[in-house]
């Protein structure tokens, strides 16, 4: 108990006084790595799957909104839970916090279980669901059918992550995807190649790597190593910590649904196409999940930071904060677009198996969305500041915004008027055109932290007797 105390007290000192730089980067950067590991997953599954040809690489494609579906309500309980944990814990009541994790936790695999039975009893209409064409059905099902076994423990993975982020346990969390990122790496080659497995081999391999995380990630809540407790006796279903993980992850559950209805949309236009357009397509956006990797971990390293300092009425720390990761975040959308839109042809060709289509596709995805990454990377960072603010609105417009709101009702315009350079070219122009959505949101949640801090007379965080 008292190493507990020592370990919240730490974490406690170090929210609330250590320099926002120094404290968003130590925050950020497990973060990333994690996400950049595990970005590991699907694209080393097309990396090997892609010497099986351009069919089995679009099978795997398609398979991507597989992920999505799994993560929706698996993502919305863990960007909820980690919001508000993180303003339990900058409050001083951890006891909520655990009961938030708890409920969460549950949650998530009991959505979990019924994505993965009702797809497993569904999977052929699953996949043509979402893209799948004739010559890569087969393929595609294969893939389906391993992913969904480990369904309950990939929305689990998405819980434990967040919320050892919010609790300061970082490198837990960077850890545990981690280590099944590099685990997947070793695993395809061989379950496809040595086994003669095929694209079964990489789903297989994914699943392995899926749980393995788990036990990883479940470690320091079971061996009682975190701050927070996960107890199935901590569950709440009370409105109080229904609403607020609801409210505010509902916008990472729409942004996963909008994501799946949007892939669904595309696949199916680029399909008809051509499956070299849609196998082009679909390894852009894996490879793109490098860079918005980082933007994702560079922003869900801000989140708990801004979010502990608001729930200890810190404001000028909430404040300073967001302009830090503000300026950061620019910065660095420009170099990583810069860098990959000059090595677009290079890097998709890893992918191509000589098929021509499927490099300018690729390449030409890659370079439209490369302009718009510095956009899209402080989007992320606003939205990353609705969400720790408990600003449910504003977090659940921004997250609609790329896939849904500023994507559904121009995809189908761009392709009818430019065909496959509209099919390209469609995910760069919504990132563009959520800027203006961003703006008005920003100044008003600013408005929002400028009044807080007058109505607040001048006060720093509280601090235990003797913690300092």
């Amino acid at each position: 108990m008292e190493k507990s105390e020592n370990r919240q007290t730490k974490r406690e000192t170090l929210m609330a006084q250590a320099p926002i730089p120094g404290l968003i980067l130590k925050m950020a950067v497990p973060t990333i790595v994690a996400f950049l590991i595990n970005s590991i997953y699907s694209l080393t599954d097309t990396y090997f799957v892609h010497f099986l040809g351009t069919n089995a690489t679009a099978a795997v494609s398609v398979n991507a909104s597989l992920d999505q579906l799994i993560m929706m309500a698996g993502s919305m309980l863990a960007v909820g839970a980690a919001s508000y944990t993180s303003r339990l814990l900058g409050a001083r009541d951890g006891e909520k916090a655990g009961q938030v994790l708890s409920t969460s936790f549950f949650g998530a695999f009991a959505f979990g279980l019924a994505v993965g039975v009702l797809g497993l009893l569904f999977t052929r209409p699953l996949v043509y669901l979402l893209g799948a064409t004739p010559t890569c059905e087969e393929f595609a099902v294969q893939y389906a059918d391993y992913v969904l076994l480990v369904a309950p423990f990939m929305a689990c993975n998405f819980v434990m992550n967040q919320c050892l982020r919010s609790e300061g346990s970082a490198l837990f969390s960077m850890f545990g995807m981690g280590f099944g990122g590099i685990l997947n790496c070793v695993l395809d080659p061989i379950f496809i190649f040595t086994l003669n497995l095929g694209v079964a081999g990489a789903s297989i391999a994914t699943a392995i790597s899926k749980v393995v995380s788990f036990i990883i990630l479940i470690f320091p809540y079971l061996t009682r190593r975190s701050v927070l407790r996960l107890s199935i006796r901590s569950v709440r279903i009370v409105k109080d910590i229904l609403y607020q993980v609801v409210s505010v992850g509902s916008s990472s559950m729409f942004r996963s649904g909008l994501a799946v209805v949007s892939a669904i949309i595309l696949n199916n236009i680029a399909g008809d196409i051509s499956n070299s357009v849609l196998a082009g397509v679909g390894v852009c956006t894996k490879i793109m999940m490098f860079p918005f990797g980082v933007i994702l971990g560079f922003g869900t390293g801000f989140q708990p930071v801004v979010g502990f300092n608001w729930g200890a009425k810190r404001y000028d720390r909430v404040r300073e904060s967001f302009r830090f990761a503000s300026r950061t975040a620019i910065a660095v959308g420009l170099a990583m677009g810069a860098v990959l839109a000059v090595g677009a042809d290079g890097v998709i060709a890893l992918f191509a198996e000589a098929d021509p289509e499927m490099e300018a596709v690729g390449a030409l995805c890659i370079r439209l969305q490369c302009l718009a990454m510095p956009i899209h990377s402080w989007v992320a960072v606003v939205n990353m500041f609705c969400a720790g603010l408990g600003d449910a609105r504003g977090a659940l417009i921004l997250s609609s915004s790329r896939q849904g709101t500023c994507f559904i009702p121009i995809v189908y315009p761009l392709a009818w008027l430019f065909g496959t350079v509209g099919v390209a070219s469609v995910q760069a122009v919504a990132d563009a055109l959520s800027l203006v959505l961003a703006i008005p949101i920003v100044r008003k949640v600013m408005k929002r932290v400028k009044e807080a801090e007058s109505q607040a007379a001048p006060e720093t965080l509280p601090v235990r007797e003797g913690s300092l």
